[in-house]
């Protein structure tokens, strides 16, 4: 064979390999928030398929919080507004104490963790983080025994608490969990491993996850470059799922040495309805059966420092009407071969 077409023949074999990109899956819009509330964070499905969704709604300057519930398909079942709530609702979830069943809610702007009646929206208080206006509460996750652990973006502390509530121990703390970016939020999404030997912690500032051993309480970077690392879950194989709010999609990350395996979703414009068509800086997610749910919190980062014009700052200020979305959740083929 001469060099010419020994060169062709090379040329030819590489055009016609597969050309491998991220098979992104369609985020689909599952539900529409009602008037009188916005800016979803929070996110977490009950034993019966139905969704809770809590708001951040930034764009009101008092409470009460709304949790907003949808059923399975995505109707509105009910809005509940949670008594003596701040305006600034972030991450919720069921706590499960033997056969006790208690909806906890995270309350930014008061520092607190509420029980909440998840149809009166009565609340008491499950605990108040330490530090006043310098905490910030932000998500929880819970352990085999009962125990709630809270991250906190701006004390850069992971918090324990008891399965009754009450008083609030540091499980954790380290520069690593705090921030000076933008946005202002260091410690975000928490998740254990299954064995729970390893806690997870997004830092959204930093665009950084963070590996927390269980044994040590040592936290170590365990990767970078997620745009905006904001919710964080673990599935059953242990691979991480983030919810990257900068870029807008779902980063999923293999535990052994943090190689992303998949992105998921994108942002395609707003619909005539000014909803987000797809995913627009989102901030939450949970898997339930077949799908993964994703709230859109649709966020301008010019709130927290003006002259910080994201790719996104325009079109999270043109939202009128606030959505959850849904992908489904079977993982793509990312293996390259």
């Amino acid at each position: 064979m001469t060099r010419m077409v020994l060169v062709a023949a090379l040329v030819l074999s590489a055009l016609s390999s597969p050309a491998r990109a991220w098979d992104r899956k369609e985020a689909q819009r599952f539900a529409t928030l009602p008037i009188g509330t916005g800016h979803p964070e929070g996110i977490t499905v009950d034993d019966w398929g139905n969704v809770y969704v809590a708001d951040f709604d930034v764009s009101k300057t008092s409470g009460p919080g709304q949790v907003v519930v949808f059923d399975h398909e995505g109707r509105l079942k009910r809005v509940v507004n949670v008594a003596g709530s701040s305006n600034l609702l972030l991450g919720l979830d069921f706590h499960r104490v033997g056969r006790s069943v208690e909806l906890l809610v995270i309350d930014f702007g008061s520092q607190n963790i509420l029980r909440v009646d998840p149809h009166t929206g009565a609340s008491s208080i499950f605990a108040t983080i330490p530090g006043g206006a310098s905490a910030g509460p932000n998500a929880l996750t819970f352990d085999r025994a009962g125990n709630v652990y809270v991250s906190d973006s701006f004390q850069g502390v992971i918090w324990k608490i008891g399965p009754t509530g009450g008083a609030v121990t540091s499980w954790a703390a380290s520069p690593l969990l705090t921030t000076s970016g933008v946005p202002p939020f260091g410690a975000n999404g928490i998740a254990f491993n299954c064995a729970q030997t390893v806690m997870y912690v997004a830092n959204t500032g930093n665009d950084t996850v963070v590996k927390i051993p269980v044994a040590t309480r040592t936290p170590a970077v365990f990767v970078n470059s997620i745009n905006g690392a904001d919710g964080l879950i673990v599935d059953e194989d242990d691979n991480i799922w983030v919810a990257a709010n900068q870029e807008d999609e779902i980063v999923v990350i293999e535990p052994v040495n943090g190689r992303a395996i998949a992105k998921l979703g994108d942002f395609d414009g707003l619909s005539r309805d000014g909803a987000p068509i797809g995913l627009l800086f989102p901030a939450s997610l949970v898997l339930h059966g077949e799908w993964l749910y994703v709230t859109n919190l649709s966020l301008d980062l010019r709130l927290f420092n003006p002259t910080f014009n994201a790719v996104d700052s325009e079109w999270a200020a043109a939202v009128r009407k606030h959505t959850v979305a849904r992908i489904h959740r079977r993982l793509p083929d990312a293996r390259g071969d």
